[in-house]
């Protein structure tokens, strides 16, 4: 099979490698699509994300989905043909966290795209049975993919409690953002305002889920008057957060989704004197079902932010496309095209 194989910085090749053989609870899948990911264009780009770093070749890639070509002897079902949405993570199950109903929590996952495991932009893949979840036939290869990035919206609006009656405040309009506040409406959030830099991505916002939209770089969100209850901090931006949260309502509830600096100054007074609470989110447990459900439904709309397609020839195009143009919201790797 090819493979697309990060070798340093800067530097990814195509490779042949042999296709993998499925151990007795895997099943072998032929990948269709692969959504690029902010992860994936740091460790293009700079070789780590945090505390994990590259320190051998190593597949990108971790939103995907595709079809069950072969299983293995104690798979009972996942016939071949089946075609499925992957969930990327497989957990040890035997640990506090994983015992805990927090297996995104496992020190010891084994996680697409993050070193050392190789992820998804290669031709075919294999993961344990129950992390491949069949999809409905008119759900597309692509939406499959995405259900991985919503699944990051579902765990950050299950974080927050969206709940009927609230109003939600999402910064940043990138692919987690318009996922998120399209999540925030299906679990019946009364108003989801959207802010970000960038008009188009705003008014994407704005037909998918957005009662109203504000652009930062234009004005000031504290001066628009605007008090949610609940904030889901997706832009990763330091100033963008610290603004955003001195806007939240008394018993407000932030939740900090985005990757951004290591540090972040926030306005301490105001969280203590309305008690404030505030989390952070690491990937998700227990969502996928619900997220291909809310695709299933059209509650979300995936397939809308797909704006360019790439084959495994182009890998790095795909993930430095959002540096040179602004209208680019999601790129999808093709790997058998």
């Amino acid at each position: 099979m090819r493979a697309s194989v990060l070798r340093d910085v800067h530097d990814i090749v195509v490779e042949d490698r042999p296709v993998p053989r499925p151990g007795p609870h895997e099943v072998l899948v032929r990948v269709s699509a692969v959504g690029t990911c902010g992860s994936d264009t740091h460790y293009y780009e700079h070789g780590r994300l945090g505390e994990f770093v590259v320190r051998e070749p190593l597949v990108l890639g971790h939103e995907a989905s595709g079809t069950v070509v072969a299983r293995g002897s104690e798979v009972s079902g996942h016939e071949p043909g089946t075609r499925v949405s992957l969930e990327p993570g497989v957990p040890c199950m035997a640990c506090h966290e994983c015992r805990s109903g927090r297996y995104n929590l496992c020190p010891d996952v084994r996680f697409f795209a993050t070193p050392p495991v190789d992820g998804a932009f290669c031709e075919y893949v294999l993961l344990h049975e129950r992390f491949a979840y069949p999809v409905p036939e008119d759900m597309s290869d692509e939406a499959a993919a995405l259900v991985e990035p919503l699944s990051v919206a579902v765990w950050a609006c299950r974080r927050a409690r969206v709940a009927p009656g609230d109003r939600v405040l999402i910064t940043g309009a990138g692919p987690i953002g318009l996922l998120a506040a399209q999540t925030a409406r299906a679990f019946g959030a009364t108003e989801v305002v959207v802010t970000d830099v960038t008009e188009h991505r705003l008014l994407m916002a704005s037909e998918l889920a957005a009662a109203d939209t504000v652009n930062v770089g234009e004005r000031n969100l504290s001066a628009r008057g605007y008090e949610p209850n609940v904030l889901l901090e997706c832009s990763g931006n330091a100033g963008a957060a610290a603004e955003a949260v001195g806007t939240l309502a008394r018993a407000g509830r932030a939740v900090f989704v985005g990757l951004g600096g290591d540090e972040l100054t926030l306005p301490i007074s105001h969280v203590q004197t309305r008690e404030i609470e505030l989390t952070g989110t690491f990937r998700y447990a227990n969502t996928w079902p619900t997220a291909i459900a809310l695709a299933a439904s059209g509650a979300v709309e995936l397939d809308r932010l797909v704006t360019h397609r790439f084959g495994l020839d182009r890998v790095p195009e795909a993930l430095t496309l959002s540096a040179r143009d602004d209208t680019a919201i999601k790129a999808v790797v093709r790997p058998q095209e």
